[in-house]
């Protein structure tokens, strides 16, 4: 692991909530309140849509330094908006081993930020500088993601992902699961804002979920998205019946 712990650096005197958003979201003001400990290699954030959880992976991996557009660390930067608010303010307890990645220069800072919106368009900068060994306009978008996961994923490093099953089959999916276990098991850490019952369930991985509450650690059996998916699996004429028309 690099990082141990997240935290919102404040001005002194300053306030959160009251501020409007992101500060307003449960889990931004949880995190500013508390911080976010990391307590395997492996995190999910897990949340409905709209709770918080891309916002927090977005503003850990500009905090570490990596593009919020997407792409590797170390590099010049694709996109020239400035980093988000939470972003700015963000800062990290770092391991032993993360200690000289953190605190030094940016060129030190191995990692990847894959969101699914712009993942091929950052692919396809990581094509132009001779480090991917195909061009991902040439592949499906799945196979695009692949590519990026078996050789951007390689080192040591932070490596923040949001939703990347978007372009997923299920079997990418268990794929994309044991290249996590690859990446803890090389010392890398890994944090992934997902919907995915299938990543999430990774031994040994935490489980943050997100929403109302703000932030609590739980188990997989545990998550409303597992519960959701078993049922509509088991019945789903019990779900459908509540949005079709005929």
């Amino acid at each position: 692991m690099l990082i141990e712990r997240a935290y919102v650096d404040l001005p002194e005197g300053e306030g959160t909530a009251e501020d409007g958003w992101p500060w307003t979201v449960p889990c931004v003001r949880q995190l500013a309140e508390e911080g976010l400990t990391f307590r395997a290699p492996v995190t999910f954030l897990v949340g409905e849509n709209g709770s918080g959880k891309s916002t927090l992976a977005e503003a850990l991996a500009e905090a570490f330094g990596l593009d919020s557009y997407g792409g590797s660390a170390g590099y010049k930067y694709a996109s020239s908006r400035e980093p988000s608010e939470l972003g700015a303010l963000l800062r990290f307890d770092p391991t032993h081993a993360g200690r000289r990645m953190i605190r030094g220069p940016r060129t030190r800072r191995r990692g990847f930020f894959l969101r699914a919106e712009t993942a091929l368009d950052a692919l396809s900068r990581e094509r132009q500088t001779q480090r991917l060994s195909q061009a991902p306009d040439e592949m499906s978008h799945g196979e695009g993601f692949l590519l990026a996961f078996r050789e951007r994923f390689a080192q040591p490093g932070l490596y923040v992902m949001d939703e990347p099953e978007a372009a997923l089959s299920f079997s990418s999916c268990l794929q994309l699961v044991g290249l996590m276990d690859e990446l803890r098991a090389m010392g890398a850490q890994v944090v992934c804002a997902t919907h995915s019952p299938v990543l999430t369930a990774l031994p040994g991985a935490e489980i943050v979920e997100v929403g109302e509450h703000g932030m609590r650690s739980v188990e997989w059996a545990e998550l409303g998205l597992v519960d959701h998916w078993r049922r509509y699996m088991t019945d789903p004429r019990a779900y459908l019946r509540h949005v079709l028309s005929g």
